[in-house]
């Protein structure tokens, strides 16, 4: 991160640079206000598959998903954890039938995870769920609404995930 004038020695912001302190109160209360609801209702969806998938299963089937087998290594760093987190999140979804494992092709040792035609419809499935309940939560929104939400929510995780690969590394 570059160092510009209205940062301090250790690279903390400058708050008053930042902005108003009122509204960066109000933004970490509303963003733990979220946090907590989003862990009560795991925003899960509506119908009976509300609150049918865990968080972390869902990671990772929709991980799987996009990114196609691969190996927990990979897995792992492609999400930003450790390999034993992938190992032990991973084993009931085996477990259930919705991930298999299997060996890799150029390396007999090596495990490779992949989605299962049943952990490919189940996925499906929850995400169907989970867009009605986005779509029920912003009816009353304009389409322009949704979007800037949309792009200003996904703009700030990916401020956390560069802060958390900043402190992984050392940084800060």
């Amino acid at each position: 991160m570059p160092t510009t004038p209205e940062m301090s020695m250790d690279m903390t912001p400058d708050l008053t640079a930042v902005g108003d302190t009122g509204l960066l109160d109000t933004l970490q209360h509303e963003v733990a206000l979220f946090a907590r609801r989003a862990e009560q209702t795991r925003l899960g969806g509506v119908g009976q598959v509300r609150n049918s998938m865990d968080r972390a299963a869902y990671l990772l089937l929709n991980r799987l998903d996009k990114e196609g087998p691969m190996g927990v290594k990979a897995l792992a760093a492609s999400m930003g954890i450790d390999s034993s987190t992938v190992t032990r999140q991973v084993a009931p979804l085996v477990d259930t039938g919705l991930v298999t494992r299997t060996s890799h092709p150029d390396d007999g040792r090596a495990v490779v995870l992949q989605l299962s035609p049943r952990g490919q419809a189940r996925l499906e499935e929850v995400r169907d769920s989970r867009r009605q309940l986005m779509a029920e939560l912003t009816e009353d929104w304009a389409p322009e609404e949704r979007e800037a939400f949309c792009a200003l929510l996904t703009r700030f995780n990916g401020a956390l995930s560069a802060r958390m690969a900043g402190h992984d590394r050392g940084d800060s």
